[in-house]
């Protein structure tokens, strides 16, 4: 696995260009640091993420999960989370590979592959070490980026591949549900759509249950075990997210964005805000002005 790896990383080294970096191929992008950093909200896409170097960790809802060398995240929803890049040096800098997930190219490699029993419903996030046919086909799949020509023909079968070695991996259960129309995951990934396409609005879980064709005490347990967050939390965070977006975008009164997504008390909103982001809304979008000025004059 280690030459393997090597392989991937001088990809990495020789391509990256800051902490996330687009390879020119559909969904692939390749990431690059040379420092820990702090917890970095985000609203983290169905994808896969693979390290090559260092390492990283995740918090979602309260489960925390930490990967290294040779191990991926994935997911299968849309879930907000806080990654953390927790080693790296300027000598041993974190190096990882992402792809995003497509939900037709796994259907389409489901009606090729035999029918298998859809199990309970669990996370829709884990974590697990990469076999050596899975880090074989991210290497020929990074290896087009210094092959722009062959990118077209190659990188859809390359993807294909990708995808086809996690479905028959340890984590295939969770990525085949994406695929599904009539599965657990997909009912809830509806009410997911649903909230963060209407998150300012107040809602009642008895008409989210009806959306996923669930009862309300069968959407609560499936929603918490994809989410680790209740229909509540999940909001609060999509619309403390969606503020901060808005902040740092176009910098203005803090009350102003908090009544706009959806909260009704200003103090509450900075509470949360500061209890997610580390520092209330205010100094949050003055010290990101702050970095941007100086990445500018520098």
């Amino acid at each position: 696995m280690n030459n393997r790896l090597d392989q991937l990383k001088h990809f990495v080294r020789r391509h990256a260009q800051g902490r996330q970096t687009a390879t020119g191929m559909p969904r692939l992008s390749v990431m690059m640091g040379e420092t820990r950093t702090g917890p970095l909200p985000g609203l983290y896409d169905p994808m896969i993420c693979l390290v090559l170097q260092g390492a990283k960790r995740v918090l979602i809802g309260d489960q925390i999960l930490e990967y290294g060398t040779g191990c991926y995240f994935i997911a299968s929803a849309e879930i907000p989370a806080s990654g953390e890049v927790i080693d790296a040096s300027p000598q041993l800098p974190y190096l990882s590979v992402a792809l995003a997930f497509d939900p037709e190219v796994i259907a389409s490699l489901l009606l090729e592959m035999p029918i298998v029993g859809e199990k309970s419903l669990g996370r829709s996030f884990a974590v697990s070490a990469a076999d050596d046919e899975l880090i074989d086909a991210f290497g020929r799949m990074l290896r087009l980026m210094e092959r722009p020509q062959e990118i077209a023909v190659l990188a859809p079968l390359l993807e294909r591949e990708i995808l086809f070695r996690l479905l028959w991996g340890p984590q295939g259960g969770m990525l085949r549900q994406i695929a599904r129309a009539d599965s657990r995951l997909s009912r809830v990934r509806r009410v997911l759509n649903w909230i963060r396409q209407h998150y300012v609005e107040r809602f009642r879980v008895e008409d989210l249950a009806r959306l996923a064709d669930m009862s309300p005490s069968v959407l609560h347990r499936h929603f918490k075990a994809v989410t680790a967050m209740t229909p509540i939390q999940y909001q609060k965070r999509i619309r403390l997210h969606e503020a901060r977006r808005r902040l740092l975008a176009m910098p203005g009164d803090a009350a102003g964005v908090a009544f706009e997504v959806g909260y009704e008390s200003a103090s509450q909103f900075s509470r949360e805000y500061a209890r997610l982001f580390g520092v209330p809304p205010a100094r949050d979008a003055r010290e990101w002005r702050g970095k941007v000025l100086a990445e500018v004059s520098s």
